[in-house]
C-alpha cells in the first residue's frame, strides 16, 4: 500500500522550500488518576522542555492547532508561554475537534466485558487489574487490556455504532491534517498538538500504512514527542517520527 508521498510522485521544489507540519503528542497525562485528561507534573515539564528546545533551534510556526482535550491544549499553552517568554511569536491556537484521540475509553469500557467472556487471557487481565495492589501492576494489566481490546475493535470482532470504527477515527484525523496543510503558507510551518493515536494516523496519512501497523505505532509514541512532515502541492512526506531531542534524561521518556 503506497503513501501520499509515493503515490503522488513528482519532483516539485527543493526540499528546503517545502512547507512543514509538526505533529506533537501531549505531555504525560494523569494515568490511572480520577481525571486522566490533565497533564501530570512530569507532563508539564516535558512540554516546557519542548518549548525551550524550539527556542534554541529558532523554530517558528505560522499556524498552531490543537485537539479539544485539556492535555492537548495545555501542552500547546505551555510551549507557547516559553516561546513568548523568549520574545518569539506564537499564533493563537485553533482547536480542531478532529484531532481528538480515538475513543479508547468507550472501546475498553464497552467491549472488555464481552471479550472477557470469549477469551481466557482477557478475563485474566481483568482480574489482574482488579486485584493488583500496586500501581505498576494495574498499569501493566490495563496496558495489555487496552492494546488487546483495541486491536479486536480495529479488526471488527466487536462493534458499536455509537463508538464508531477505527477507519472512521483515522478518516477524521486525515481530514484535520488536510485542513492544517491548507492553512499553512507556502514554505511555512504549522504545528498541531494531539495524542498518540492521531500522531500514528499522521504517519499513515503520509505512508499509507494498514490499520494494524498504524495502531501499533500508537503505543510507541512518546509523550511530548514530535513528528515532522514536509509537503508541497500533492506531496506529503514523513521526515521525522517520534523525536525527543529535548528530553535528555531516560526518566523523562514516557509512553503513558
Amino acid at each position: 500500500m503506497t503513501g501520499n508521498g509515493a503515490r503522488n510522485g513528482g519532483q516539485g521544489g527543493h526540499i528546503h522550500d517545502m512547507a512543514r507540519l509538526t505533529v506533537v503528542r501531549h505531555g504525560q497525562a494523569s494515568y490511572l488518576a480520577k481525571n486522566y485528561d490533565e497533564l501530570s507534573p512530569l507532563g508539564r515539564r516535558q512540554a516546557r522542555l519542548l518549548g525551550e528546545y524550539w527556542v534554541r533551534m529558532g523554530a517558528r510556526f505560522e499556524r498552531v492547532f490543537t485537539g479539544p482535550r485539556v492535555r492537548q491544549k495545555d501542552t500547546a499553552a505551555i510551549v507557547g508561554e516559553v516561546l513568548h517568554e523568549a520574545g518569539r511569536e506564537w499564533p493563537a491556537p485553533v482547536v480542531l475537534e478532529e484531532l481528538d484521540e480515538f475513543p479508547a475509553e468507550p472501546v475498553v469500557r464497552n467491549f472488555t466485558p464481552q471479550l472477557a467472556e470469549r477469551h481466557e487471557h482477557i478475563r485474566q487481565w481483568v482480574e489482574d487489574f482488579e486485584t493488583a495492589s500496586e500501581a505498576a501492576g494495574k498499569e501493566r494489566a490495563l496496558d495489555l487490556l487496552i492494546q488487546e481490546v483495541t486491536a479486536r475493535w480495529l479488526a471488527g470482532e466487536v462493534a458499536d455504532a455509537e463508538v464508531g470504527t477505527w477507519d472512521e477515527f483515522t478518516a477524521r484525523v486525515h481530514k484535520a491534517l488536510g485542513e492544517a496543510r491548507r492553512a499553512t503558507p507556502q514554505g511555512g510551518s504549522t504545528v498541531v498538538f494531539t495524542s498518540g493515536g492521531p500522531s500514528a494516523a499522521a504517519v499513515q496519512y503520509a505512508l499509507g500504512l494498514p490499520g494494524k501497523a498504524t495502531l501499533d505505532l500508537t503505543w510507541m509514541t512518546r509523550n511530548a514527542a514530535f513528528s515532522e512532515f514536509l509537503f508541497d502541492g500533492a506531496r506529503f512526506t514523513m521526515s521525522v517520527f517520534n523525536a525527543t531531542p529535548h528530553l535528555g534524561e531516560r526518566a523523562l521518556l514516557t509512553y503513558r
